[in-house]
C-alpha cells in the first residue's frame, strides 16, 4: 500500500473527501517553494502535487507555465525537485506526493536510474501528462512495479471506448479534467462533472479527483461535493506569483481545503 492508498482509506474512514494542491517546484526559489510545500498539511492538504519544471508544458495555462519559467530560471532541475521531497520527508513521512509533469526530463535521465531516485526521494505516484496508455511500457508498468502509483487523465472527451484503455494500469486515483482544454482556462461546474465522475466510477473502484478550473473554497466545496475530492492548482501558483508571503498563501490553500471537507 502506497502513502496514497493509504491516505485515501484514512478520508474513506473518516468521511471525508480529499484536498490535493498543486504547487511548481522550486517557483519562485528553492527556498521558498520549500518553505511552501513543508506548510501545505498544516493548511488541511491531503495529498501534494508537485510540479517538475519543463521547458514546453503543453497542458498548461500561462499561470502554470510562468511559474516553470521561474523555476527553470532559478536553476531549479529535476535533481533540485528531488532534492525538495527528499527534504520535505525529514519532516513528513505520511503525505503522499504526487510529481506532475512532462516525460522528457525522465527519458533524459533514464526511467530506471529516475524511478529509483525518485522513490528514495518520497514520491509516493506520478502523473505524466504527455504519456498515453499506448506507452505503458515506457514509465507506468515500471513505475507500478517500483511502487509508485501511475495516475492517469481522464477528461471530457474520453468517451466509454476509450475510457477502460485509459484505466486499464492506472492506480492510486484517476485525476478527471473537469473543462476542455488547459490548466485554469475556465471555471469547473459541478452540474456538468457529476455525470462524467459518476460514468467513470462504474468502470473503476479508484478514487476520482477532479482538477482544472477550481478557484474558491465554493468551487471546491461544489467539486469535491460530485467527486471524491478536487485538486485547485493555478489559483494557488497565482497567489505566491502575485507576490504574497507563503503565510498568506497556505491561508489561501486551508480555506479552499476546507471548502473541499466541508462537501
Amino acid at each position: 500500500m502506497t502513502r496514497i492508498d493509504a491516505k485515501f482509506a484514512e478520508l474513506r474512514k473518516a468521511g471525508k473527501k480529499a484536498f490535493v494542491s498543486y504547487v511548481m517546484a522550486g517557483d519562485p526559489d528553492f527556498d521558498t517553494s520549500l518553505e511552501l510545500v513543508k506548510g501545505l498539511p498544516g493548511a488541511g492538504v491531503d495529498i501534494i502535487e508537485l510540479g517538475l519544471p519543463f521547458t514546453d508544458p503543453m497542458a498548461d495555462g500561462s499561470t502554470i507555465q510562468l511559474a516553470g519559467q521561474r523555476a527553470l530560471e532559478g536553476g531549479m532541475t529535476l535533481d533540485r525537485t528531488l532534492e525538495l521531497a527528499r527534504t520535505f520527508r525529514q519532516g513528513d513521512d505520511t503525505t503522499p506526493i504526487v510529481m506532475m509533469g512532462y516525460y522528457n526530463p525522465i527519458y533524459s535521465r533514464g526511467v530506471d536510474l529516475f524511478l529509483t531516485q525518485a522513490k528514495e526521494a518520497g514520491i509516493d505516484g506520478l502523473i505524466i501528462v504527455d504519456l498515453p496508455p499506448e506507452e505503458d511500457d515506457e514509465l507506468c508498468i515500471p513505475a507500478q512495479a517500483a511502487g509508485l502509483n501511475f495516475i492517469r487523465l481522464a477528461t471530457p472527451t474520453t468517451d466509454d471506448k476509450r475510457l477502460p484503455k485509459v484505466l486499464q494500469n492506472t492506480s492510486g486515483f484517476v485525476y478527471y479534467v473537469s473543462i476542455t482544454g488547459i490548466t485554469g482556462a475556465a471555471e469547473a461546474q459541478a452540474a456538468d462533472v457529476g455525470p462524467e465522475v459518476a460514468r467513470i466510477k462504474a468502470k473503476t473502484d479508484l478514487p476520482v479527483i477532479v482538477g482544472f478550473g477550481i478557484k474558491t473554497p465554493d468551487a471546491a466545496q461544489a467539486i469535491a461535493g460530485v467527486a471524491d475530492g478536487c485538486v485547485v492548482g493555478s489559483a494557488i501558483v497565482g497567489e505566491l506569483a502575485g507576490g504574497k508571503p507563503v503565510s498568506e498563501v497556505l491561508a489561501f490553500v486551508k480555506s479552499l481545503a476546507d471548502g473541499a471537507h466541508r462537501a
